[in-house]
């Protein structure tokens, strides 16, 4: 029991000697990723740089103790920050103290609903944010990302907005203020971080783009000349201080946390699973992931943690590196403790346009361009529920993007099952098998006698009426020799209550016009509720057959079932 809420319980013991190299090769690597990346996204969230280096501290511990992935790097993200970014944004704060203690709250208060949907079993929820909705948001979300970075990158006082028109509209505003200083070295540390990426991935680009940066500020003094650097950044590990906000504050960040809660485990679960793929030693548990994440905020926030997730780019990186297990987790907080403890005051000099360069070439990655392609010329609904979401999330807001797009996914789905396939079968000639005459309309025999209509989806109070309309049009169809319907019930793997009721009074109907009523293929689930709903007795025994080739030659050749072919025919879990 320990092992499964403790995984680390799983791998430590079993720790070998040859992955120290690649866990510590690993760890390096990304804990020199997540300084400048750390700094950089808690700018997104707006919060001092020093809030991503503590963000990178204290939740990896947590993961690599309770997580099921071995390579997941958790920390500050910019999705996440955005999203605080925006949720805080929008609440009418005193100041900037109590802007920060509402984000490190917010860690609190997501961390909880994590750990409480872990403890329900809730994993299943992300099966709701459908990849059309999950790449609209994202694409849409990486351009605010990026835009939001502009008055960093151009040296002036732009006005925050999560609404792309609006976010536009301040920064052409105040465009004539541009430092040309400041705007070319955010322009030239991103030609610099793509150009070093080409080379190979996994040189640390931000690394070096940071160090030049700051030797170049403080050699040239362009810090005089307009250029905004970071200046202090406090030394030390942060405070242990319990979170906490005013009561009539909860309820307005209540679909903030919440927000930040799925999207963090929608982005943690698509990257661990990508990564688990790759390795065939453990599997990713989606429960326990959402216990860790939780358990990751919320003891983080203990600490000046704000909201942190799963990495998409640190995870690849850590990957690549050769992590193993999560002692490469510890050695990335190692690093950037370290860091906090002796190298602050080195990151004195560093210019915002650097971070803001960092951020955007990392944002504008995000942006799906072929899919939305694929979409078009292949499922024109999906496109549509990508493009409605990337539209709304880029001009309404984020909440309101993910939330449209969920609503619209659901939508979608309930249209979907209202008018499933339906299909007419017919025999394929010399052979027992039953395929869709409009499929295999020259090589298929009918009989008028007898209509076969396979139903490919459950029978619920949303599509009962269609199937009713259906099945009566194929009947007027047939004509006045029609003596018998054979169901194929191999796709119907549920009835409900409203649509069994509605097949008694079909079969009733059929009965009064002299018309036999069969089922062939149910499945085992199918055939309970035929029992227990009482369908049974109107539909008779006789009539429950396991193959629709067995029910065509009753119905031709008058040809009994076997013992054998009754008993599966009407097997249930109480006959069982």
């Amino acid at each position: 029991m320990l092992k499964r809420y403790f995984p680390i319980l799983q791998w430590l013991p079993n720790y070998k000697k040859s992955y120290l190299s690649g866990d510590i090769a690993a760890g390096i690597t990304v804990g020199i990723m997540l300084i400048p990346q750390g700094m950089a996204y808690a700018m997104i969230a707006g919060l001092p740089p020093v809030f991503g280096l503590y963000a990178a501290l204290i939740p990896q511990v947590m993961y690599a103790i309770l997580g099921t992935s071995r390579q997941l790097a958790v920390g500050p993200v910019a999705m996440d920050s955005l999203l605080v970014a925006s949720g805080l944004g929008a609440l009418s704060l005193s100041g900037i103290e109590e802007y920060i203690a509402m984000a490190i709250f917010l860690a609190l208060f997501m961390g909880s609903i994590q750990l409480l949907l872990g403890v329900l079993r809730m994993g299943f929820l992300v099966n709701f944010l459908s990849k059309p909705v999950i790449s609209g948001f994202t694409s849409a979300a990486a351009i605010i990302i990026g835009l939001s970075q502009l008055k960093h990158l151009l040296g002036t006082t732009i006005e925050r907005s999560n609404q792309v028109h609006i976010l536009l509209k301040n920064a052409f505003a105040t465009i004539d203020q541009t430092n040309l200083y400041t705007l070319g070295i955010g322009i030239f540390s991103i030609f610099l971080i793509k150009g070093i990426k080409k080379i190979h991935k996994s040189i640390p680009a931000a690394l070096i783009v940071v160090v030049l940066g700051i030797v170049g500020v403080y050699v040239t003094g362009l810090h005089d000349l307009g250029v905004k650097i970071v200046e202090t950044v406090p030394k030390g590990f942060p405070d242990f201080k319990t979170p906490s906000v005013p009561y009539t504050r909860i309820t307005e960040l209540l679909p903030i946390a919440l927000t930040l809660a799925l999207i963090a485990f929608m982005e943690a679960i698509s990257v661990a699973k990508a990564v688990e793929e790759k390795h065939t030693d453990y599997e990713i548990d989606a429960n326990q992931e959402l216990i860790a994440l939780g358990a990751s905020n919320m003891i983080g926030s203990l600490f000046q943690s704000y909201p942190t997730t799963g990495g998409f780019s640190r995870t690849a990186v850590n990957d690549q590196a050769g992590a193993k297990t999560g002692i490469a987790a510890l050695v990335s907080v190692l690093v950037v403790g370290l860091t906090l403890l002796f190298l602050t005051p080195l990151f004195y000099y560093l210019p915002n346009a650097i971070l803001a360069a960092i951020i955007m070439t990392a944002v504008f990655g995000l942006i799906d361009i072929k899919y939305p392609i694929q979409l078009f010329k292949n499922r024109k609904d999906e496109f549509l529920l990508l493009i409605i979401t990337f539209i709304i999330t880029l001009t309404i807001g984020i909440k309101e993007g993910i939330l449209t797009g969920v609503l619209i996914s659901l939508l979608l789905l309930v249209y979907r099952t209202s008018k499933p396939h339906i299909a007419i079968l017919g025999k394929i000639k010399d052979t027992n098998y039953f395929k869709n005459i409009d499929r295999f309309n020259t090589d298929t025999e009918t009989s008028q006698h007898i209509l076969i209509i396979r139903f490919d989806a459950q029978l619920y109070f949303g599509n009962k009426d269609y199937f009713k309309k259906e099945l009566y049009y194929q009947i007027d169809q047939k004509g006045k020799e029609l003596r018998t319907i054979i169901l194929n019930a191999e796709s119907i793997n549920y009835i409900d209550s409203s649509a069994a009721h509605m097949l008694l009074q079909i079969i009733k109907e059929l009965k009064n016009k002299n018309i036999q009523f069969m089922v062939a293929g149910a499945i085992g689930p199918t055939r309970d509720i035929l029992f227990s709903s009482g369908l049974i007795h109107a539909i008779g025994k006789e009539n429950l057959f396991v193959k629709t080739y067995e029910a065509y030659e009753h119905c031709n050749h008058s040809i009994q079932k076997t013992a054998l072919q009754k008993k599966i025919a009407l097997q249930t879990i109480k006959s069982s």
